[in-house]
C-alpha cells in the first residue's frame, strides 16, 4: 500500500495524538482519588494504546482489520464524593474536563483523517478509532454527570 505524503503527514499526528492520551490517561489514573475514575482511565488508556498499534501498522504498509465487537458499553457509575465542593471532587472534575477536551480534540482530527484518506479499509480503521474515541467522551461525559460535576 503506499501513502500520499499527506496521508503519511496525518498519521504522524494521529501517533502524536495517541501517545498524548496514553500519557495523559495513564497520569490522570495515578492522579485521580474516586478509585472507578482511576479504573477508567486505566481502561481508556489500554484502548489508545490499541488505537496506536494500528496506526503504527498503517504507517507500517499494512491495512488492518476493523477490530471486531467495538466498544463495550458504558460502565455505570455510582456517586463517589461524600460532600458536595470537596477537595478531591474538583481535583477529579480537573481531570475529567482535561480528558473530554482531548478526546473532542482528537476526534475531530480523527473526522478531518477520515475523509483525507483514499483507500477505504484505511478509512474503515480510522472510523473505528474515532468511534472509540466518542465512546470514552461519552463514558467521562457520563461519570462526571453522575457525581454533580457537570450542569
Amino acid at each position: 500500500m503506499q501513502l500520499t505524503q499527506k496521508e503519511k503527514d496525518l498519521l504522524k499526528d494521529l501517533r502524536n495524538q495517541e501517545q498524548l492520551c496514553i500519557d495523559k490517561y495513564t497520569k490522570h489514573a495515578g492522579a485521580a482519588n474516586d478509585p472507578q475514575l482511576k479504573q477508567l482511565f486505566t481502561d481508556i488508556a489500554n484502548t489508545e494504546r490499541n488505537h496506536l498499534d494500528l496506526i503504527n501498522r498503517i504507517d507500517a504498509g499494512e491495512t488492518p482489520a476493523v477490530p471486531s465487537g467495538g466498544q463495550t458499553q458504558t460502565p455505570g457509575f455510582n456517586a463517589y464524593y461524600p460532600g458536595a465542593g470537596n477537595d478531591q471532587k474538583q481535583a477529579d472534575q480537573y481531570l475529567c474536563a482535561d480528558l473530554l477536551a482531548t478526546e473532542k480534540h482528537v476526534s475531530g482530527v480523527y473526522n478531518t483523517s477520515i475523509f483525507e484518506f483514499g483507500q477505504t479499509g484505511l478509512r474503515d480503521v480510522l472510523n473505528h478509532i474515532q468511534s472509540d474515541e466518542q465512546h470514552h467522551g461519552d463514558s467521562i461525559y457520563k461519570y462526571m454527570k453522575t457525581n454533580g460535576m457537570c450542569g
